[in-house]
């Protein structure tokens, strides 16, 4: 597996960024998450955005972070942001998501981020499975989606 870095709006980045909204709206049947993003968050030394991709040079899994500090929303000084952590069907089980979380996550710690903090839903088994068998644990709610019920907020000390 190949995994770069590559710009939050490359075309393999939209490709993948279209393929988890849908995924949303079918788990959420509310058009996918409207959490503000800027193509320029993820860029080094405040943010960075990887896909993998396979043999044939396919994207497959992608995941990305955004320094984020004390704000209305809820973060604190030092926060990593993870957002768009995905892999497509075909490939999921491989221990690609990860991979790609342990690489964003030593991203982050070497910018000087203090914890990596997300923010999923309860209508994602697998992502809180991955988080919570990668240390993280739940923390004080964060972001666009504080306010909502099915919101779950999770953090790791980086």
């Amino acid at each position: 597996m190949d995994i770069r870095r590559v710009p939050f709006d490359h075309p393999d980045a939209v490709k993948l960024n279209d393929l988890v909204q849908a995924e949303y709206d079918l788990r959420y049947g509310d058009g996918g998450d409207a959490t503000p993003m800027d193509p320029r968050d993820f860029e080094p030394p405040n943010g960075l955005y990887l896909i993998a991709y396979d043999e044939d040079g396919t994207p497959v899994a992608s995941g990305g972070w955004r320094a984020q500090d004390t704000n209305g929303e809820g973060n604190r000084d030092g926060d990593a942001e993870l957002k768009r952590m995905f892999v497509v069907e075909e490939m999921r089980g491989r221990g690609l998501a990860r991979r790609i979380l342990a690489a964003l996550e030593e991203d982050a710690r070497a910018a000087g981020r203090l914890r990596m903090v997300l923010e999923t839903g309860t209508k994602q088994p697998e992502a809180v499975a991955l988080y919570l068998s990668s240390g993280y644990e739940p923390c004080e709610k964060f972001g666009y989606y504080r306010f909502h019920e099915s919101s779950l907020c999770y953090a790791k000390k980086l």
